[in-house]
């Protein structure tokens, strides 16, 4: 169960591998920059979640989709921008 940001940081690094597992492929970063986007998706879900009235308190596997769905958007995201730099 995640308490606070600590809590949140630590699922991201697991939804960071989570979210490399879901989108493969080459990477400009490799799996680092795959990892801290997935603790910047869980800070994401840390935030976004509580302006949504969306409570994930009462059970972890929620809040590793949350963060899992965060790392993934920004995956994406970040993929796009890169594609577009090259």
């Amino acid at each position: 169960m995640p308490s606070g940001i600590l809590g949140w940081l630590l699922i991201g690094l697991v939804a960071g591998a989570l979210g490399k597992l879901i989108m493969p492929g080459k990477d400009p970063g490799g799996i680092i920059v795959t990892i801290l986007l997935g603790i910047a998706g869980a800070l994401l879900a840390f935030y976004l979640l509580p302006l949504l009235h969306i409570e994930v308190r009462d059970s972890t596997w929620q809040a590793y989709a949350a963060a899992t769905a965060g790392a993934v958007v920004l995956l994406v995201i970040y993929r796009l921008l890169i594609a577009r730099r090259t």
